[in-house]
């Protein structure tokens, strides 16, 4: 029995000899859950908006290039799932094409968390048709009575004798929301939604390929994503206004009526790494990135947006 006890024993110290160089090693890679992997010295989590998503894949490949002790991981989901994540605190930065709403900041300073806001670049919402479909120009007034249900047939916007299919992004999307509030309401207080038999796409590309494809449709997108698939129609703020494509120069001059901010959101005061990328995406480098992916990059006096809503 001693000389068992004694085999158990040594055979036992041999175990430990052989795992303990191991757990070192896994201790010292670290992992995304602590903040850091191997090579790496911080881990940032970025998440939200497909508007921006691709923009953001952009700039953290962009960025890990000159830092490659910075690991970047972005995914999309929309505006509200970056910022329920950012309210629970499961992501570092929250990717928004739509300002934080007031229950939003009121829940996550609930939890202990206060939004800091940054413009990171301009966007203008392009209403899109198929190629074939004549019409040209719409007002305001004329999209907001489309995508509420109230006109349904091209003819009465100088079309063709043809029902309208209307097509919109999800509703936990923020350029949903965006749509909803400066476009169906023109930003009135109101009640009005989106028609019943709008059909809701959880993706951009899909917004595009419905559209091209369908010769009734008429869809909206951010105009990063729009292709020679689809016809970009031009848009008068009031009747009798002028026509306006969208484009950055139109949206710098204010003269295109539907554009808007794009976001990125971060908990309280964001630390050391997460700073100095936010710096980085503000830079000339990183703004350049803004205007080859067909977004409009922010003027000096946005780059200095930041804090509270």
């Amino acid at each position: 029995m001693k000389k068992n006890h004694l085999y158990f024993h040594l055979a036992l110290a041999f175990l430990l000899i052989l795992t303990l160089p191991a757990c070192q090693r896994s201790a010292s890679a670290g992992t995304p859950e602590d903040g850091t992997e191997s090579g790496a010295s911080a881990y940032i989590q970025n998440k939200g908006s497909d508007t921006i998503v691709n923009l953001a894949l952009a700039w953290a490949e962009r960025y890990q290039q000159v830092h490659p002790e910075v690991r970047i991981s972005v995914t999309g989901g929309g505006t509200g799932t970056g910022i329920a994540s950012l309210i629970n605190g499961t992501v570092d930065i929250a990717n928004a094409s739509r300002q934080i709403k007031e229950e939003e900041i009121e829940s996550a300073r609930g939890g202990g968390i206060d939004p800091q806001e940054i413009v990171i670049a301009r966007d203008a919402i392009a209403v899109i048709v198929h190629p074939d479909n004549p019409v040209q120009n719409l007002t305001m007034q004329q999209v907001s009575l489309i995508f509420q249900g109230k006109i349904n047939n091209w003819k009465e916007v100088g079309g063709e004798d043809r029902q309208i299919v209307r097509v919109s992004r999800e509703t936990n999307s923020g350029t949903h929301v965006y749509f909803l509030e400066a476009v169906i309401r023109l930003g009135e207080e109101s009640s009005d939604i989106f028609s019943a038999d709008t059909l809701l796409l959880p993706s951009s590309e899909g917004i595009i390929s419905e559209v091209g494809d369908n010769p009734n449709a008429v869809g909206y997108d951010g105009l990063g994503y729009v292709t020679p698939h689809v016809k970009v129609l031009g848009i008068a703020e009031e009747e009798g206004g002028a026509f306006i494509l969208p484009s950055a120069d139109t949206v710098n001059a204010g003269t295109y009526p539907i554009s808007r901010d794009l976001y990125m959101y971060t908990a309280s005061q964001p630390g050391e790494a997460i700073k100095a990328y936010l710096d980085w995406i503000l830079s000339p480098e990183a703004q350049t990135i803004v205007t080859e992916l067909g977004f409009v990059p922010v003027v000096p006096s946005a780059s200095s947006n930041t804090g509270k809503p």
